[in-house]
């Protein structure tokens, strides 16, 4: 009798809100689900909380601090020496800040963390992920987008928001910058057995700018408008479907929401956009010393 293999499922930003759900509702269903997350004492207080909702000891986690890309490059290595094949990555890890940060690299924080970050731990990963996907004919990335891209515009002199920095302005181009990402890393993987989405999973009531990310009006906004939004386990549906769903399985640069194909903006449709993003964003990783592969 052949012995299936478990599909490897790794999320990042899962010790609370939606990629703690994600990495529930997919360890759930059986996967060997790896918790990458910044901080190791919540990462393995989420792990036993999704091993028991699960029934599964198959539940691990690795560091991960996305606003450091030497911590990006350990997390893959590590993924790559504990885990012999690595079939679905979730990108969802991201936030908003309320004044301009830096990340260890330099980089302006919003932009490395949600976009920049993801950017390259996916990329140190293709390789594993292509060749997982030869096996078993299906493997994913999803990357966890947000609606507030509609109302972004990618300045190309100014790609990091580092003049008159906005906290909403920041996070929207941050997240066009993962559609546009999505958009050209399917094209790249065309041929291959790997498919990439990019999802909105809704108006979220989890942490999110909660920690004292959010200041003043900002924040009060947040807390008043929370109690309309929808539970981490409702927004965590989409990223599951997208990562588990037979349905999606070869279904690759689309942008969902409700588990959905959803209408992305014009901008976010660009291929002259995402092919440009992309060779710029080679270049800011390589230039700080993180060369893609």
């Amino acid at each position: 009798m052949t012995v299936v293999p478990s599909r490897v499922v790794v999320v990042t930003g899962a010790n609370v809100g939606i990629g703690l759900e994600t990495a529930a509702g997919l360890a759930a269903v059986g996967a060997t689900t790896v918790l990458a997350c910044r901080n190791p004492v919540k990462a393995e207080s989420a792990a036993a909380d999704v091993r028991a909702r699960a029934s599964s000891d198959d539940v691990h986690t690795v560091a991960l601090d996305l606003a450091d890309l030497a911590s990006v490059r350990a997390c893959a290595r590590e993924l790559e020496a504990r885990f012999e094949h690595i079939d679905v990555l979730v990108n969802n890890a991201g936030g908003i800040l309320q004044e301009q940060g830096r990340t260890a690299q330099g980089f302006e924080k919003t932009f490395g963390v949600n976009y920049l970050g993801p950017f390259l731990l996916t990329n140190l990963l293709l390789e594993r992920l292509v060749r997982s996907a030869e096996g078993s004919g299906d493997g994913r990335v999803v990357n966890v987008a947000s609606v507030a891209h509609h109302w972004a515009k990618l300045d190309w002199d100014d790609l990091q928001t580092t003049r008159r920095y906005r906290p909403f302005k920041a996070y929207g181009r941050s997240k066009l910058a993962d559609i546009l990402f999505t958009r050209a890393l399917a094209a790249r993987l065309a041929g291959t057995a790997v498919t990439a989405n990019a999802l909105h999973p809704g108006n979220v009531r989890s942490g999110f700018g909660m920690d004292g990310d959010l200041r003043g009006y900002r924040g009060l906004g947040v807390k008043i408008y929370r109690p309309a939004e929808i539970s981490p386990a409702a927004g965590a549906r989409t990223s599951i479907y997208l990562a588990s769903s037979a349905e999606m399985a070869g279904k690759s640069g689309g942008y969902y929401v409700r588990c959905k194909p959803g209408h992305p903006s014009r901008r976010a449709r660009s291929h002259e956009d995402a092919a440009r993003l992309w060779r710029e964003s080679e270049r800011l990783v390589a230039d700080a010393g993180f060369p893609i592969p």
